[in-house]
């Protein structure tokens, strides 16, 4: 049986890993002149929600 506390802390170590990503991509890989940084970090901030819902959802649903 998985617990909420385990729920939610891999879900942050997946959003953690989902903003890490996000931030590579869009300040290395893929950067925009003069918001650079804003973009990486606004695009960060979606890849950790992407991360932490997403496997926050197919945990929830897998316990089911």
């Amino acid at each position: 049986m998985i617990n909420t506390f385990f729920l939610i802390k891999v879900s942050v170590i997946a959003g953690v890993m989902g903003f890490i990503m996000s931030f590579v991509v869009n300040y290395l890989i893929l950067p925009i002149p003069h918001t650079v940084l804003n973009n990486a970090v606004g695009n960060g901030i979606s890849g950790f929600m992407g991360g932490f819902m997403g496997l926050l959802m197919y945990l929830k649903t897998k316990k089911a």
